[in-house]
Parts: structure tokens; sequence; C-alpha cells
């Protein structure tokens, strides 16, 4: 098949880092490969491309990993038990704890700290065999979709090195892309699954609201807006991920059992549907050229699927939505980063869009907060009377190409002017609002070669379905994922 030209002069991939993790796990297992020949092929895969990239940071030493990688192999010469990842080399958003390795949020007030325990799914990734081999580079504290920090500096497009690679698991997509990781975590409050996937040809999805339990350093009865959830160069090495990443924790109280396995599932093809196309939401959204044509030729190849597609406007108040998720995003973030805030020293290492969050919280009355809550629940209905006769809904994935990597945000999308950090990912609020799963697919490339992605929402809790309709997309691409 054909795969799209990179800008990057970077060396081809070995046939091991080619593999999909669900292959690789596969070897493993029936002892086709050792664990030691997958750790090595990839590590040798990093330090020679994350130089050009800078998509993977605080990378443990290679004669560590390599003992562990030797450990994993006596283990299982021993016995038969081995867990879906076993084996796997995995590099950790460095928004999430990780015990014993440095985790920095992006942020030079944390660059040297070293967490004594791991967020509930890395700890769920640990006891699936994965062996954890650094993070992945974000924007500070995951603010805006473009990763770049004080700590580590930027991560480059996979595609093109002037470009941004999205965020905030822009890291994560570019050591996908780049066949530097078989798989990898990701979060997402306004998009950070989806943009930086779309940004880097690769498949990235946000599960339901609760899927994947946050914690244990999490408002779990407030922060109910961002989610944990897998990247992949393919929809089954994301169904992999999330079956060792979701399920009810007792510590999360807005968790839940997980339906069975996702990656089982897939065994059963999707059966066709509708789809519901927004577009652009009537012009409402600001959107660059050349995005909307890719996503509807996308959305002509899964008539081959046995999908309709038919556009939908909904009768709705989109500018009020918005106000209403920059409220909550403030009342949840902003108080989050209060903290810091208050600390005169450490304030003066915050970037400009935390201390905005921040001051922008302050100022937020309880009648605010809770007339945000009822836009939002208004959605909610909105979007289960949508799903009573659709599917799925389809929108783009972002509303502007990768941008050149020194420009923080775009201050103007199609001749509109944005007015926050964040207002150019307003297509990203829907699913998120909405408590839905969303999956990024790759839709292709504009005529300067940079990549696109489009989201499919699902209604709330029907995961599975928007990765059986994601898979039955993906088999009609005529490119693998990746670079």
């Amino acid at each position: 098949m054909l795969r799209p030209h990179t800008k990057h002069a970077v060396p081809p991939a070995s046939d091991i880092c080619r593999l999909s993790a669900v292959q690789l796990a596969g070897a493993i297992r029936g002892r086709e490969l050792s664990v030691r020949e997958v750790v090595a092929a990839f590590l040798d895969r990093i330090e020679a491309v994350n130089p050009l990239v800078n998509a993977i940071v605080s990378l443990r030493d290679r004669a560590d990993i390599l003992r562990e990688a030797d450990a994993a192999d006596a283990s299982l010469s021993r016995t038969e038990a081995a867990g879906p990842l076993f084996g796997l080399p995995m590099a950790i958003k460095d928004l999430a704890s990780t015990t014993g390795l440095r985790t920095s949020f992006g942020s030079p007030i944390f660059a040297d700290f070293v967490p004594q325990e791991d967020d509930f799914f890395v700890e769920r990734i640990r006891n699936a065999g994965a062996i954890i081999i650094g993070k992945t580079n974000v924007p500070e504290f995951g603010l805006g979709s473009n990763t770049y920090n004080a700590v580590f500096g930027p991560t480059l497009n996979a595609f093109d090195p002037a470009l941004t690679a999205g965020g905030s698991s822009g890291g994560a997509a570019v050591a996908l892309a780049l066949d530097m990781v078989p798989v990898a975590d990701g979060s997402d409050f306004g998009g950070s699954l989806r943009n930086p996937a779309a940004w880097n040809n690769v498949f990235g999805f946000r599960p339901s609201q609760g899927l994947v339990p946050g914690g244990p350093d999490f408002e779990v009865f407030h922060a109910q807006m961002g989610v944990d959830g897998p990247m992949g160069r393919n929809v089954g090495d994301m169904a992999l991920l999330l079956d060792v990443q979701a399920g009810y924790h007792p510590h999360a109280p807005l968790s839940y059992e997980k339906p069975g396995s996702f990656l089982e599932g897939l065994g059963i093809p999707a059966t066709g549907g509708r789809i519901a196309w927004l577009g652009d939401l009537g012009g409402h959204l600001p959107v660059e050229t050349g995005i909307l044509g890719l996503c509807e030729a996308a959305l002509g190849r899964f008539a081959e699927a046995s999908f309709a597609t038919e556009p939908l406007l909904p009768d709705f108040d989109f500018e009020a939505l918005w106000q209403a998720f920059v409220t909550l995003r403030q009342a949840s973030s902003g108080c989050a980063l209060k903290t810091h805030y208050d600390d005169p020293a450490k304030r003066r290492l915050l970037k400009p869009e935390a201390i905005w969050e921040v001051e922008n919280a302050t100022r937020l009355t309880a009648p605010q907060i809770r007339a945000a809550s009822v836009i939002r629940t208004s959605w909610h209905r909105t979007l289960l009377s949508i799903f009573d006769r659709y599917d799925l809904i389809a929108l783009p994935t972002a509303q502007v190409f990768p941008f050149d990597i020194d420009t923080h945000w775009p201050r103007e999308v199609a001749g509109r002017t944005m007015d926050s950090y964040h207002r150019w990912m307003q297509v990203s609020a829907f699913a998120t609002l909405g408590g839905c799963p969303a999956a990024n697919v790759p839709v292709g490339f504009d005529d300067r070669g940079r990549p696109m992605g489009m989201q499919l929402i699902g209604r709330p809790r029907g995961d599975l379905a928007v990765l059986k309709a994601a898979a039955a997309y993906e088999a009609t691409l005529p490119w693998p994922a990746g670079a």
C-alpha cells in the first residue's frame, strides 16, 4: 500500500517496529519474538528518530530497560501466564503519574518531580505486562493543542518538522506515527486524544466519561470532562489498550465496569448504520479551506461499509454551548492550577494560558457554573435525540491544519478572530460536553501534505459501536496509519 510522504529524513523502521501491537503481543506469547528483541528494536528506533522530533522524554537508561526485558523473557519461560500487553514497550503521557519515573506535566514547577504512585490506568498497564520506557511530551499542564514546554521544548509533526504535532497528546501521536512505540496512551479534555491523532495520521479514541477511571490525584466528583484513553496506528491496537485501561475502580466513584472485551468485540464487524454529518454547523464554525472536503470524501468511504450519511444541523445555541464549555473548564482546570498561581514564585513559571484559566476561574460565581451545567445537560438531551435517529455523528477533528511550530495558537481561522487560546478547537467540545465516545480517523492530506482527521461520535457508553465503525472505515483506507 502507498505510504504518505514525510519531509523528515527518517530512516525506515525495522520489520518489528512496523508490526501492530496486537501482532507483537501475540508473537511474544507465541515465543516467535523475545521481549528483548522487541524492546531493543524500539529503543534503536527511538535513538534514530526521536532526536528529530522530540516526542519521547524522560527516557530510562537502555541497560535498565533491557534488564527488565530479560526478566520478562525469563518469566515467560517459566510460565504460560502473560498479560495482554506483556513485553510491549510503552511511553506514558507526561500528564500521568509514573512510579519512580519523572513526571513533569510539561511544567518547570515539576521539572524534577518523581511520583511515588501510578495513576490507576498506568498501574493497569504495568500489571498487563508492558515495559514502561519513558514519557511522551505534552504542553504545559496539557493546555492547548501545540506540544511545547519550557522543560523539554517542542515536539515536531511526524510529517513536517516545521509544523506543530498538536496536543496535548502530541508526543504520543508522533511517537506512534514514527514507529517509536507500538501503542500509546493519551488524555482528552478538549480534543487532546483526537487533534494530535488527526495531525499525525493515526487513530485516537476518547472513551465515554467514566469508562477509564481517573485518579488517584483527581477531583473525581468535579473534573468529569477530562478522560484517559488509547491511541494507535490501527483500531485493533486501541481496543487492546482500552481493554487494559477500562473498568471500575473502587477509588474512582464515577467509573463503571466495562461491558466486555473491546478487542474481541471487533471480531464481529459493523453491519452499517446512519451517520449525521454536522460539518461546520451551518457556518457557525470557522474551518480552514480544504478540511470539509477531505472529511466529506472520507464519509464517502463509509458507503463501502453500508453506512449512509446525511447532513444535519441540530437546533441548538452553539455559542452558548461553547461558553458553557469555557466556564466548566475554568471551574475545573483553572481552579486546579490556582494553588500554583497563589505562590508568586510558581506563578512566574506559568505560561499565559494557565494564568488566563486561573484568573477567569477566580471570577466565576456559583450561578454561572450552574447555568453552564444546565446548558450541558440540555446538550446531552439533544445528543440523545440525535442518537434516536442516527448511529454516529461525524465532525472534522480540527478546524485548522497543523500550523507553524513557532505559532503558539492561531489568532485567526477562516477570517475570524479567535478570542482565546482554545477557541479554534471548538469542534472538539461537543463530544466532551456529552460524555460521548469519539474516535479520530485519518482522512488524508491536503495539497501541502498536511494530515487531517474526522471525529466519529457515538452515544454515551456506546464505545464498542464507535470502535467498530472506525474499524469498518479503516478497512477502506488505501494507506496505513503513521508516517
